[in-house]
Protein backbone atom coordinates (compact mmCIF):
# COMPACT_ATOMS: atom_id res chain seq x y z
CA UNK A 1 0.00 0.00 0.00
CA UNK A 2 1.08 3.61 0.56
CA UNK A 3 4.07 4.85 2.54
CA UNK A 4 3.84 5.00 6.32
CA UNK A 5 1.74 7.85 7.67
CA UNK A 6 3.59 10.66 9.41
CA UNK A 7 2.75 13.48 11.78
CA UNK A 8 2.75 17.07 10.54
CA UNK A 9 5.95 17.67 12.51
CA UNK A 10 7.65 14.71 10.82
CA UNK A 11 6.62 15.97 7.37
CA UNK A 12 7.68 19.57 8.04
CA UNK A 13 11.06 18.50 9.44
CA UNK A 14 11.72 15.97 6.67
CA UNK A 15 14.47 16.50 4.12
CA UNK A 16 11.87 16.17 1.33
CA UNK A 17 9.84 19.09 2.68
CA UNK A 18 12.94 21.22 3.24
CA UNK A 19 14.13 20.49 -0.31
CA UNK A 20 10.70 21.46 -1.68
CA UNK A 21 10.73 24.74 0.25
CA UNK A 22 14.28 25.47 -0.94
CA UNK A 23 13.29 24.74 -4.54
CA UNK A 24 10.28 27.06 -4.30
CA UNK A 25 12.46 29.84 -2.86
CA UNK A 26 15.03 29.35 -5.62
CA UNK A 27 12.42 29.59 -8.39
CA UNK A 28 10.72 32.55 -6.70
CA UNK A 29 13.97 34.44 -6.19
CA UNK A 30 15.11 33.85 -9.79
CA UNK A 31 11.80 35.15 -11.11
CA UNK A 32 11.88 38.09 -8.69
CA UNK A 33 15.40 38.95 -9.86
CA UNK A 34 14.27 38.81 -13.50
CA UNK A 35 11.32 41.08 -12.73
CA UNK A 36 13.52 43.44 -10.72
CA UNK A 37 16.06 43.72 -13.55
CA UNK A 38 13.29 44.27 -16.10
CA UNK A 39 11.39 46.90 -14.14
CA UNK A 40 14.30 48.83 -12.66
CA UNK A 41 16.26 48.47 -15.88
CA UNK A 42 13.42 50.30 -17.62
CA UNK A 43 13.37 53.00 -14.92
CA UNK A 44 17.16 53.44 -15.08
CA UNK A 45 17.03 53.57 -18.88
CA UNK A 46 14.43 56.33 -18.76
CA UNK A 47 16.44 58.23 -16.15
CA UNK A 48 19.80 57.93 -17.89
CA UNK A 49 19.08 57.95 -21.63
CA UNK A 50 16.19 60.31 -22.25
CA UNK A 51 17.35 60.80 -25.82
CA UNK A 52 16.95 57.11 -26.61
CA UNK A 53 13.55 56.60 -25.01
CA UNK A 54 12.16 59.81 -26.49
CA UNK A 55 13.10 58.70 -30.01
CA UNK A 56 10.01 58.62 -32.24
CA UNK A 57 9.08 55.23 -33.72
CA UNK A 58 5.87 56.45 -35.25
CA UNK A 59 4.19 59.78 -35.76
CA UNK A 60 3.47 60.28 -32.07
CA UNK A 61 4.80 57.17 -30.30
CA UNK A 62 8.18 57.18 -28.61
CA UNK A 63 10.36 54.16 -27.89
CA UNK A 64 9.42 54.42 -24.19
CA UNK A 65 5.86 53.23 -24.89
CA UNK A 66 6.66 49.80 -26.39
CA UNK A 67 9.43 49.33 -23.84
CA UNK A 68 6.91 50.00 -21.04
CA UNK A 69 4.47 47.55 -22.63
CA UNK A 70 7.32 45.01 -22.83
CA UNK A 71 7.91 45.38 -19.07
CA UNK A 72 4.25 44.58 -18.42
CA UNK A 73 4.28 41.63 -20.84
CA UNK A 74 7.46 40.26 -19.26
CA UNK A 75 5.78 40.44 -15.83
CA UNK A 76 2.84 38.43 -17.21
CA UNK A 77 5.19 35.89 -18.81
CA UNK A 78 7.12 35.46 -15.55
CA UNK A 79 3.85 35.01 -13.66
CA UNK A 80 2.67 32.48 -16.23
CA UNK A 81 5.96 30.60 -15.94
CA UNK A 82 5.60 30.44 -12.14
CA UNK A 83 2.00 29.22 -12.33
CA UNK A 84 2.98 26.59 -14.91
CA UNK A 85 5.94 25.45 -12.81
CA UNK A 86 3.82 25.32 -9.64
CA UNK A 87 1.05 23.33 -11.34
CA UNK A 88 3.49 20.90 -12.94
CA UNK A 89 6.08 20.45 -10.20
CA UNK A 90 5.37 22.11 -6.86
CA UNK A 91 1.66 21.42 -6.26
CA UNK A 92 1.84 17.66 -6.96
CA UNK A 93 4.72 17.35 -4.51
CA UNK A 94 2.79 19.31 -1.86
CA UNK A 95 -0.18 16.98 -2.35
CA UNK A 96 2.09 13.93 -2.08
CA UNK A 97 3.54 15.22 1.19
CA UNK A 98 0.07 16.05 2.52
CA UNK A 99 -0.94 12.48 1.71
CA UNK A 100 1.67 11.23 4.16
CA UNK A 101 -0.06 12.90 7.11
CA UNK A 102 -2.10 11.08 9.74
CA UNK A 103 -5.75 11.94 9.26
Amino acid sequence: TSAARKTAHEVVTSSEFKALVAKRWKVSMLLLAALFVTYYGYIVLIATDKELVSRKIGEVTTLAIPLGVAVIVIAWVLTGFYVSWANRSYDPEVERLKGLLHR
